[in-house]
């Protein structure tokens, strides 16, 4: 297996979804830097409609935490990934706003959240908190819709990888009954922490 296959296999079944984290405050200069590189996952007709606001300040993250379930505690640092759903509709109709505006959001998010794996950091991807109240709290404006809250900071605890479907998910060509995850199996049980959560 080439060393490049390796490195991105380790990169993406050992990312998991961080959920407490230390105090440690992650630099400005570091966040910036998985923002750029989550410009580089794909979007719908290269439409780019995300914006990102990149929150470190701790009243701020209180007050998101605050109407955000999804948040089990306070973050040293967000990323919000949001969409402008103005230029989105404007680019790609109804389809465009409704359908391809969070699916580029999800692409950035997964982006942002390798790179930041890849360098030591933790991260969860958060969509249960209450949009209009964060467009509030970050004075975003009307057509600036929060999608996603990427939480960041230096790992407090690594969970133990939970269990991944494999059994009944991979077709090939059409949907016939034919479960061809058998054939998978030995590629999904190579390396150690192959179940991302």
């Amino acid at each position: 297996m080439r060393e490049e296959r390796r490195i991105a296999e380790d990169t993406i079944r050992g990312r998991r979804s961080i959920r407490q984290f230390s105090d440690a405050d992650v630099e400005m200069a570091r966040l910036i830097d998985l923002v750029e590189l989550g410009t580089w996952a794909p979007t719908g007709g290269n439409a780019q409609t995300w914006r990102f606001v990149v929150v470190t300040d701790a009243a701020a993250i209180q007050t998101i935490h605050a109407v955000s379930p999804g948040i089990s505690s306070p973050p040293p640092a967000m990323i919000v990934i949001c969409e402008d759903r103005k230029s989105a509709e404007e680019k790609g109709g109804a389809m465009g706003r409704d359908r391809c505006a969070p699916m580029n959001a999800a692409m950035a998010a997964q982006t942002i959240m390798l790179a930041a794996h890849a360098e030591g950091l933790g991260t969860c991807a958060v969509l249960s908190f209450h949009p209009g109240a964060v467009q509030r709290i970050l004075t975003l404006p009307e057509e600036i819709f929060p999608e996603l809250i990427v939480t960041v900071g230096e790992p407090a605890r690594v969970p133990a990888p939970p269990a991944r479907r494999t059994k009944g998910v991979i077709h090939v060509n059409r949907w016939d009954g034919t479960d061809e995850s058998a054939r998978a199996e030995p590629a999904l049980r190579e390396g150690a922490s192959n179940e991302p959560s």
